[in-house]
């Protein structure tokens, strides 16, 4: 049914025209007689369509033309000189209309993400000099003491050097870590996949860090039933990493005689996950979508006294990433966090 919805301009053309016509016909049918009102209607239909369609379609549709070439900013090619010929023309003002509008929606979103990724990158570039800036001035101090006189003073040289050896180190952590996520993001750094029990590796990662779980009394276990031998296929020293960097995050914001619980389960026959709970600080829910941003920390709890980089969660996340997997969190203030990931089951 034609509709002035979805009219196209050829259409128009043949309805306006039928309607300069009929009343020129009738008009000469009643002056003259019947022969001379059909010539008059179809000689007045025969012109004022192709007027009209020429109108529409060299004129209107031309600058439509033009549009769609601003729109898409590119020089045209064969296959677009044959759209913009031969199925533009056919399209109605309403179907340009949306394509318009379509474009529209598009670029909006595209400079809204981009407003989003530079406030990121401004905010990633602060962050940066304010890690680098910290231990930079630290050792400033530390030489400029020493070179005013305390070098010849036994009793402060060899402690200040020491503070300034750290500092150092903590810059070379840094550029480790950023060195890394930079290889893991471009995918230079390859990963090396084999058959390994799971549970071994985790139980690796408690034995590793059990002095500092001494420190603070936390117990380390498996939830009841996780402890069954479960094996995955993936880079057994990447995913030893993530481990241990989860594990160092629930000791650092856990609390004292606290428990960190892992968890292992087949989801199905192709994939497992591993997660790993504790009943520390947690994290305020506005700061769950971005504990994985580089040099990120929440204002509570997990400020940069606690130590580290600040990139272990986002090297965690990108190695997961490379693996073709995922990794989430749930946390509540007081209550604790679970942080987990899927990994590739046993590859025969």
């Amino acid at each position: 049914m034609l509709t002035t919805k979805n009219i196209s301009p050829r259409q128009l053309s043949l309805l306006t025209s039928l309607l300069l016509s009929l009343p020129i016909g009738i008009g000469f049918v009643l002056v003259e007689n019947l022969l001379a009102g059909f010539i008059a209607g179809i000689v007045v239909f025969f012109l004022s369509f192709f007027l009209i369609d020429f109108v529409l379609e060299w004129f209107i549709y031309r600058k439509i033309k033009i549009i769609y070439k601003f729109i898409y900013q590119t020089k045209a090619s064969k296959r677009e000189e044959t759209y913009y010929k031969y199925i533009l023309p056919k399209k109605s003002i309403d179907e340009v209309s949306e394509d318009v509008e379509k474009w529209a929606e598009q670029r909006s979103a595209e400079i809204a993400t981009l407003k989003s990724n530079e406030a990121y990158r401004r905010e990633f570039l602060q962050n940066l000099a304010h890690e680098f800036k910290t231990p930079i001035f630290a050792i400033q101090g530390y030489v400029d003491t020493l070179l005013n006189g305390a070098l010849e003073n036994p009793a402060v040289n060899r402690r200040f050097l020491e503070n300034a050896a750290k500092n150092v180190n903590r810059m070379v952590s840094l550029m480790e870590d950023l060195d890394e996520i930079s290889r893991l993001e471009t995918g230079e750094q390859p990963l090396y996949k084999q058959n390994f029990i799971i549970q071994d590796l985790i139980k690796d990662v408690y034995d590793t860090l059990s002095i500092r779980v001494v420190e603070k009394n936390i117990k380390c276990s498996f939830k009841k039933g996780c402890d069954q031998p479960i094996i995955v296929f993936a880079d057994k020293e990447k995913i030893r990493q993530v481990i241990n960097n989860l594990v160092e995050n629930a000791i650092k914001y856990g609390k004292h005689h606290g428990s960190i619980v892992a968890s292992v389960y087949k989801t199905d026959d192709l994939y497992v996950l591993i997660e790993f709970s504790d009943d520390g600080i947690g994290i305020a829910e506005e700061h769950i979508d971005r504990i994985f941003e580089r040099f990120f920390r929440t204002d509570s709890g997990r400020s940069r006294d606690v130590g580290g980089t600040g990139l272990g969660l986002a090297i965690c996340k990108h190695i997961i990433e490379a693996h073709k997997q995922i990794m989430h969190v749930r946390s509540k203030l007081d209550v604790g966090t679970t942080i987990g990931f899927t990994l590739q089951g046993k590859r025969e």
